[in-house]
C-alpha cells in the first residue's frame, strides 16, 4: 500500500492485516528510524554523502504485530521519536540518499519474505515488493490529509501541516532514487470521503478479488 502522508495508509494496513490475520509492515518507520539516528549521530540531513558514510551502521530491529508495530535502534525503542518535528523535517532528504533506500530495500524484502504480509510506504509497488497480489495507491485531498495529519498532532495547525505535506511530497516524488509513483498495476482509491472502515472495507474486496 503505497500513498502520500495523511492518505490513511497506516491505520487502514494495520485494519486490512489485523481482519486477514497477517503480518504488517511500516517501512516509513524504518527511514525514520535511520534519520534520527543519523541525527543524534550529529549527520547532517542535507549532506548525502556523510549519510551515504554511515548508511550501513545503525542496527534496526522492526516488530510486524498489527495490533503493537515496534521500531528499534541499537536496542532503543524509537516509536515515539521517530515521530518528532525533527526527523518529520529531515527524513526526506535522508530517505532520498541511495545508500540508505539500497539498504533498507534490502531489509524490507528480508522481512517480507514469502509474503502473508501488509506493507506500506511509498516505493512498495514500485520497488520493494513490485509482485505483489494486491496493490493500492491511497491518497486524497491535500485539505483532508492536513486535517487529520493536524488531529493526530498536538500544537500544529492546518497550514502548517499543509504547507509541510507539501514540500514532502514535492521531495518524495522528485527525487532520483525510488521517487513516490503509483505502480501501474495498483488501485487508486481517494479516501477524501471515506470513514477508516469504508478504506479497510475496501481493500478487503480488492484482496479477495484479486486473490
Amino acid at each position: 500500500m503505497d500513498g502520500p502522508s495523511g492518505s490513511g495508509k497506516s491505520s487502514a494496513s494495520r485494519g486490512v492485516a489485523r481482519a486477514l490475520g497477517l503480518r504488517y509492515l511500516d517501512t516509513g518507520a524504518m527511514y525514520r528510524a535511520v534519520t534520527w539516528w543519523m541525527l543524534q549521530q550529529g549527520v547532517e540531513p542535507a549532506d548525502p554523502a556523510a549519510i551515504a558514510a554511515r548508511a550501513a551502521d545503525p542496527v534496526l530491529d522492526v516488530g510486524t504485530d498489527p495490533d503493537g508495530p515496534t521500531i528499534a535502534v541499537g536496542g532503543v525503542d524509537v516509536a515515539g521519536p521517530i515521530r518528532g518535528p525533527e526527523v518529520t523535517a529531515a527524513v526526506s532528504a535522508v530517505s532520498a540518499v541511495p545508500e540508505v533506500r539500497a539498504r533498507l530495500v534490502a531489509a524490507q524484502r528480508a522481512v517480507i519474505g514469502s509474503g502473508d504480509i501488509v506493507v506500506e510506504g511509498r516505493d512498495i509497488g514500485t520497488v520493494v515488493a513490485p509482485g505483489a497480489q494486491v496493490k493500492v495507491y491511497l491518497t486524497a485531498s491535500a485539505e483532508a490529509r492536513a486535517l487529520r495529519r493536524t488531529a493526530e498532532l498536538a500544537g500544529t495547525t492546518v497550514e502548517a501541516q499543509r504547507a509541510a505535506m507539501a514540500r514532502r511530497d514535492a521531495l518524495d516524488s522528485t527525487r532520483k532514487a525510488d521517487p513516490l509513483v503509483r505502480a501501474d498495476d495498483a488501485v487508486e482509491l481517494d479516501t477524501t470521503t471515506l470513514t477508516l472502515d469504508e478504506v479497510i472495507a475496501e481493500v478487503l474486496r480488492l484482496v479477495k478479488e484479486r486473490t
